[in-house]
């Protein structure tokens, strides 16, 4: 992978603070620093030791940002060969790789009912990213996200980033929004993820 789409903007805290990442196109939304530093600034105590989820992954900005904040552990998935490429150039250039970094090159929606999302749980923290023009997808995503048997610990965070208008459900299975966040087209809406003993009470 070369800088041919340099675009995917820079780490903006951490140990990797201030490295810039490849893109793996020129169509990549990427998270501007404004985005970031909110976003961060509502997950980062729930990063600190905890596992994050990068959905739809892209560059892996998402993860790589939250594994130089301090979590212990990052899952990238992303269906395409291209974006893998990328996460593995980043990881590289943020020496934020090694056995803390899991990239997946799957279909998302697959990859969360595979024995292999079980296995690399429980995670704290979802971040879910889909093209804009399948809101469906963004849907179909969070439904598997508030299912019972869902990788997810009690508790977890899970944003999800999406054109404003297309606003998700307030509540999905186990997941309940608890606040959002615009920033121009860009929307973010945060779920939390109630336990199964809150669920059945």
């Amino acid at each position: 992978m070369t800088d041919a789409h340099p675009g995917a903007g820079r780490v903006i805290a951490g140990t990797a603070r201030g490295i810039r990442l490849v893109a793996p196109g020129p169509m990549t939304r990427p998270l501007s620093d404004r985005v970031k530093q909110t976003l961060f600034a509502i997950l980062e105590p729930a990063l600190r030791g905890g596992t994050i989820l990068d959905l739809f992954a892209g560059s892996g900005a998402g993860g790589i940002e939250g594994l130089s904040r301090g979590a212990a552990a990052a899952i990238f998935v992303d269906q395409h060969r291209a974006a893998v490429a990328a996460i593995r150039e980043n990881l590289a250039r943020t020496h934020l790789g090694g056995p803390a970094a899991h990239v997946v090159e799957r279909d998302v929606t697959g990859w969360l009912g595979s024995s292999d999302a079980l296995a690399h749980g429980p995670v704290d923290v979802v971040l879910v990213d889909p093209p804009y023009d399948q809101p469906g997808l963004l849907l179909a995503t969070l439904e598997q996200l508030g299912r019972p048997d869902a990788a997810l610990a009690d508790g977890a965070i899970v944003v999800a980033k999406h054109f404003w208008r297309d606003e998700p459900p307030d509540r999905i299975g186990l997941l309940a929004s608890d606040r959002a966040r615009r920033f121009g087209d860009t929307a973010l809406t945060f779920y939390r993820r109630s336990s199964r003993a809150e669920a059945a009470s």
